[in-house]
C-alpha cells in the first residue's frame, strides 16, 4: 500500500486505558492513519478507529520486555512515514507526561516530516477522579506533585524526597518497583497516617484498587496482589472520595484492631 502523500506523524494520546476517554481529535486522526504505532498503554479496541488496511504496529515498552528499544522506535516512525505518509504514533494517557512524545516528533521534525501533537487525557489526573479523587481541593490540598517513580538511570526520583516533605498531593508514576522506598521516605516526614491510593489498571474491566496509609499500604498491595501499571496517590484528598471511603474506613479500621 505505497502511499504518494506527503509524510506526516501525528502523535496522539490514547488517555489512561478506557477507550471512551480517547479524544474526538485523537478518533479523526486514526481514521486518516495509514500506519498506526501503538504502545503497552494504549487500549487495543482504540485500533477500531484506524481503517481496516492501515499497517498497526506494536512497539510497547515494559519492564524486561520491550519489543524496540527508543532509537529503534525513532526510525520506524521516519521509516513509515516516509514510505507510507500518515503515521500515527499513538501513546497511553497524554504523550508529553513521562511518554517522551517530545523526543520522537523533535526527531521526525529532523528529517522534514510535517508533525501534529493531539494531547491525551492524562492517568494523573483522570485515574484518581474517576474513583472520586480530586488531587486538588479547597481546603485540603492546594497543588499537586506528579512524579515519574523511576528515573532513566532506573532510580527514584529525588524529587519525592521534596514531595514528601509538602502538604501537596502526590501522584507517582512508574512506581510500584520502588514502593517501598517512596513509603521510607514519607515515614521519615512523620507521614505515616497519611492516606494512600493505589489504582492498577484504572479506568479498565481490569481494574484494582489499595486504599490505606503510609504504613499500611505495603501489606495491603501485598494482600491485593497490586502490581504494574499502576498509580500511586498520596494525600489527604483521598478522604474525601465519596466512592473510595468504604475502602478507606475498611482499612483504618484493621490499622485500629491491631
Amino acid at each position: 500500500m505505497l502511499n504518494t502523500v506527503k509524510p506526516k506523524v501525528t502523535l496522539v494520546g490514547a488517555g489512561p486505558g478506557d477507550p471512551d476517554l480517547l479524544t474526538l481529535k485523537g478518533v479523526k486522526a486514526l481514521a486518516e492513519a495509514n500506519v498506526v504505532l501503538y504502545d503497552a498503554l494504549a487500549n487495543e479496541e482504540i485500533l477500531a478507529h484506524a481503517p481496516k488496511e492501515s499497517i498497526k504496529i506494536f512497539v510497547g515498552k515494559q519492564i524486561g520486555n520491550h519489543a524496540y528499544t527508543q532509537d529503534q522506535i525513532n526510525q520506524l516512525i521516519v521509516d513509515n512515514a516516509l514510505t507510507y505518509g500518515n503515521v500515527v504514533r499513538l501513546k497511553g494517557g497524554d504523550p508529553f507526561i513521562f511518554g517522551r512524545g517530545s523526543e520522537e516528533i523533535e526527531f521526525a521534525g529532523s528529517f522534514g516530516i510535517e508533525t501534529v501533537v493531539v494531547p491525551g487525557i492524562s492517568s494523573v489526573v483522570a485515574v484518581p477522579a474517576s474513583l472520586g479523587i480530586s488531587i486538588t481541593k479547597r481546603g485540603v490540598s492546594e497543588s499537586f506533585w506528579a512524579i515519574t517513580g523511576t528515573t532513566t538511570d532506573r532510580k527514584l526520583s529525588s524529587d519525592v524526597a521534596l514531595a514528601a516533605q509538602s502538604s501537596a498531593t502526590v501522584v507517582i508514576l512508574m512506581g510500584m518497583h520502588k514502593l517501598s522506598q517512596i513509603i521510607d521516605l514519607f515515614q521519615k516526614e512523620n507521614k505515616g497516617h497519611l492516606p494512600v491510593a493505589i489504582i492498577q489498571n484504572g479506568t479498565t474491566y481490569e481494574e484494582k484498587v489499595g486504599v490505606g496509609t503510609v504504613d499500611s499500604i505495603l501489606e495491603i498491595v501485598k494482600e491485593r496482589k497490586l502490581s504494574s501499571p499502576a498509580i500511586i496517590v498520596l494525600g489527604e484528598v483521598i478522604r474525601e472520595s465519596n466512592i473510595l471511603k468504604g475502602f478507606y474506613e475498611e482499612f483504618v479500621s484493621k490499622e485500629i484492631v491491631r
